[in-house]
């Protein structure tokens, strides 16, 4: 069935039926407008993203339901660099006329798949035509208890640096997609539907670990790039000291320049944070949770710079410091 055949009131019918709801949602689909109602002592956090097919995605490389995941986790990532857990998304549509109903219908399922994993429900939206490719705009709201926020000022000379999980492997498998091969399913994973760290950002937060975080989207250069900048201050990277996957270690063997990918590749969606030396301890022990965290370096004065070394502590060149859409 085409989506023609339904028409946009018909599909949004169709998404409106399985939609949740929360508690602070007084309105959600179905309205002008949602409607929520934050509690006492809590920040609206508020932030928006934009997938263009042929630019962000490729759908021969992605399932409908997958990609539906993706638009979320992306998106819900920026709450969870602030320290904040997700509550409402908001969802924008740019479809060809020609797209079957049972595309549509899987998409939804992994928008709403992925806000249920999240705690979060989708709260409104819109729809239209494209002449062309998809476009996915997703807005996401989140909470934060006042006192808990985090951002990327706050990074202090001699705070270590840390990074969430493992770099690398989104970009390595973009690579591969791009020159016609198959990345093998754990790459392919890292790429096509990533996890945004919430409860690790909570934890952090919660237990006041962080001076400063962002999640690592252009690559651990320049969003590290965007920590300095707000803090004014510098850092030391150690190279060897880089969280990498073994699938990524196999690939790095056999082209040694490949490491660029985990400096500067982008799309890993791990939190890159700074913390006082007496905090290493405790950020340490969040690993117990199943997601690792790695210090990675430390924060220099801003006069030091962003300096890369290697084990030796010898200055290694930067690459190209991530990805910019107009550069």
């Amino acid at each position: 069935m085409k989506l023609a055949e339904i028409g946009e009131f018909g599909f949004i019918a169709r998404v409106r039926q399985r939609a949740e709801s929360c508690a602070d949602l007084v309105l959600g689909i179905g309205d002008d407008c949602a409607a929520s109602r934050p509690a006492p002592g809590e920040l609206l956090l508020t932030s928006t993203d934009l997938l263009i097919e042929d630019v962000h995605f490729r759908r021969a490389w992605s399932d409908p339901r997958t990609l539906g995941r993706k638009s979320v986790s992306v998106n819900v990532s920026d709450v969870a660099a602030m320290g904040g857990k997700p509550a409402s998304l908001y969802l924008g549509l740019g479809i060809p006329g020609g797209v079957a109903v049972e595309d549509l219908d899987a998409f939804a399922d992994g928008v709403l798949e992925a806000c249920a994993e999240y705690g979060a429900v989708l709260a409104g939206g819109d729809t239209c035509r494209s002449p062309g490719p998809w476009f996915i705009s997703v807005t996401v709201q989140g909470r934060v208890p006042e006192g808990e926020l985090l951002t990327r000022q706050g990074a202090r000379p001699g705070d270590l640096l840390w990074v969430s999980g493992r770099l690398g492997d989104s970009a390595l498998a973009l690579r591969e997609l791009l020159a016609g091969g198959r990345p093998a399913p754990a790459l392919a994973a890292r790429h096509l539907d990533p996890s945004a760290r919430v409860a690790l950002g909570r934890a952090l937060a919660v237990q006041g670990l962080a001076t400063a975080m962002i999640d690592v989207s252009d690559g651990l250069l320049a969003d590290l790039g965007h920590i300095l900048d707000s803090s004014v201050v510098g850092a030391r990277v150690e190279r060897d000291a880089l969280p990498l996957s073994s699938l990524f270690r196999d690939a790095l063997t056999a082209e040694p320049a490949l490491l660029d990918l985990a400096l500067a590749g982008g799309e890993d969606y791990e939190l890159l944070f700074t913390s006082p030396p007496q905090c290493a301890a405790a950020v340490a022990a969040l690993a117990a949770d199943g997601v690792p965290v790695t210090q990675i370096g430390r924060i220099l004065p801003q006069e030091d710079g962003l300096l890369l070394v290697d084990a030796l502590g010898r200055p290694c060149p930067l690459p190209r410091r991530g990805f910019d859409h107009f550069s």
